[in-house]
């Protein structure tokens, strides 16, 4: 379908909003399992475990009575106190339930804040490799993601330094996550203030995307906010709390943003799912955070056998992932294409990966990421069948 009458069809910006080239490989995957072939799922960024029992009875009680109508704009006022109570024992914050917003997932708060901030050409800063959606966003509202080139030198983060090499005359800010995808990595309390007080100095916005908070396995994660009550952070219930399919997240800003945030939300989303935020209130109650935090204990037990074992199959990675559930490896032992060899591995081998060409662009094409959210029998299956070739 094409507008016959409009030059060139379709908006401009679909040219340069790119797609999960990772969809092709879990189509693939799926079509192989309909043919009966068995395929080890390291692709997805997903965790494998349902949610736990007391946020889908939670969700069933919800339904049951009478939960089914528009919420606030910004969210249920209890689950904004919540998280309000959250950010206290967690990080020993005071943050104002009013600076919490309940968005439709992460993607939510993303566009929330993509509006608010960028002006048309506008740019932001922010890592290559990282998580592609993020540039996408920006794209949407007619600013553009400025990728920073980082390796291991930086443990695939944005300093202080690299902001000062790269901002431009159209910058307003820049854009982090800890941890990160598709690294893993996290920064720590003293790099996030280096990093905010860059970004202060040229009158900037700092964003940062904490999803993966929760899912700290060697350290404390420290969230932004402890060093910079004027960072805009993303938040979500899907990875820690395993609520993927609710689709609910939450950002926290600026008071001075609370108002012109809630009139956007009003207009883009009305109001998010009203069960999904009635069962996401079971997620603070002590027994579930025991439940929840166990999970966490088996995605480090999967990352502390997953780690070297890509290592030794001759992958290398510089950087031991802190956070989150994905191993970003150099795979340019073994091709400059990897595209192609994530889908010879699905095709041959029956290992769907992720090719890093989904990240971004600095040298994309030399890596992958492996996902650790497959039981610890499937990785050591994922592994005897990668050692079979690439030894």
């Amino acid at each position: 379908m094409q507008n016959k009458s409009r030059p060139g069809g379709f908006a401009r910006r679909l040219q340069e909003i790119e797609p999960f080239r990772v969809v092709e490989v879990l189509t693939r995957a799926r079509e192989l399992e309909a043919q009966g072939r068995d395929i080890v799922h390291l692709a997805a960024g997903e965790p494998d475990f349902a949610t736990v029992a007391p946020i889908v009875e939670a969700g069933r009680k919800a339904l049951a009575d009478g939960a089914t109508y528009y919420s606030e704009a910004a969210g249920l006022p209890a689950l904004r106190e919540a998280l309000s109570t959250f950010y206290q024992t967690e990080y020993g914050l005071d943050i104002s339930p009013r600076r919490i917003m309940i968005t439709p997932g992460a993607s939510g708060a993303l566009l929330l804040i993509a509006s608010l901030l960028m002006n048309p050409g506008d740019g932001m800063l922010m890592a290559d490799p990282g998580y592609p959606c993020n540039r996408h966003f920006l794209r949407l509202v007619e600013g553009q993601g400025q990728l920073v080139p980082v390796d291991a030198s930086t443990r695939y983060q944005m300093t202080p330094e690299l902001m000062g090499d790269h901002w431009q005359a159209n910058t307003i800010g820049a854009m982090l996550a800890s941890p990160a995808n598709p690294t893993g990595t996290a920064l720590s309390r003293e790099e996030l203030a280096a990093v905010a007080a860059a970004v202060r100095q040229r009158k900037g916005y700092l964003v940062v995307d904490e999803i993966y908070h929760g899912l700290g396995y060697d350290a404390a994660t420290p969230s932004v906010l402890e060093v910079d009550d004027d960072a805009f952070v993303i938040n979500s219930f899907s990875k820690y709390f395993g609520m993927t399919g609710w689709r609910l997240g939450w950002l926290v800003a600026p008071e001075a943003a609370v108002e012109e945030m809630e009139k956007l939300a009003q207009n883009l989303f009305i109001s998010m799912s009203t069960m999904a935020q009635y069962a996401a209130l079971a997620g603070f109650e002590p027994a579930t955070r025991e439940l929840l935090d166990e999970r966490r204990d088996i995605f480090r037990q999967r990352r502390d056998f997953l780690y070297p074992a890509v290592q030794t199959l001759g992958f290398d990675v510089p950087c031991k992932p802190e956070g989150a559930f994905y191993i970003y490896a150099d795979a340019s032992r073994f091709t400059d294409n990897s595209q192609a060899f994530c889908l010879q591995m699905l095709e041959e081998h029956g290992v769907a990966l992720t090719p890093g060409l989904d990240f971004g662009h600095h040298r994309a094409a030399e890596h992958l990421r492996f996902c650790y959210t497959a039981s610890m029998d499937r990785l050591e299956l994922a592994v005897e069948r990668l050692a079979g070739v690439l030894r």
